[in-house]
């Protein structure tokens, strides 16, 4: 029996990923991949179409990163400060939450969703901190944030 190549609509644990081109039996084309629509046919044109989608995502990924990177850098000479009452022993009364930072960040001419900047417990604390903000898949800025006591 023949291998049949085919273009996968989604993810196959046996197989490969979404737009790979596959060769398969003819029968396991034909009988279950085709018909719950995992797969079409590899044609001149499905493989085109493919390698164009794929040259698109790929352009579009390489402009999101490098924005991403030209945020990060100006992102990271930026320093914040927060003014927030303390007691004596420079515990706050409250907490620098990610939507302070982001508030913050907005009035400096940055737009930073909330949801993006990484604390693992609200800042609970006077002093220096570096805070992650993830921007990208891969490109993180630190973001000094001053915490001090209001007079």
């Amino acid at each position: 029996m023949a291998n049949v190549q085919l273009i996968l609509r989604e993810d196959v644990s046996t197989l490969g990923e979404a737009g790979d081109l596959v060769s398969v039996k003819a029968g396991y084309a034909r009988n279950f991949l085709i018909p719950k629509g995992m797969a079409n046919l590899a044609t001149k044109g499905n493989v085109n179409e493919i390698e164009h989608h794929k040259r698109v995502v790929a352009e579009r990924v390489s402009k999101l990163r490098k924005d991403g990177i030209n945020e990060r850098d100006q992102l990271q000479a930026v320093e914040l400060t927060i003014e927030m009452q303390a007691g004596e022993e420079g515990k706050l009364f409250g907490s620098v939450k990610s939507a302070n930072i982001a508030e913050l960040l907005s009035e400096k001419g940055f737009s930073v969703d909330r949801r993006k900047i990484e604390l693992e417990q609200p800042i609970k604390e006077l002093g220096e901190h570096k805070v992650k903000i993830q921007l990208y898949r891969d490109v993180v800025a630190l973001v000094q944030v001053n915490v001090v006591a209001s007079s």
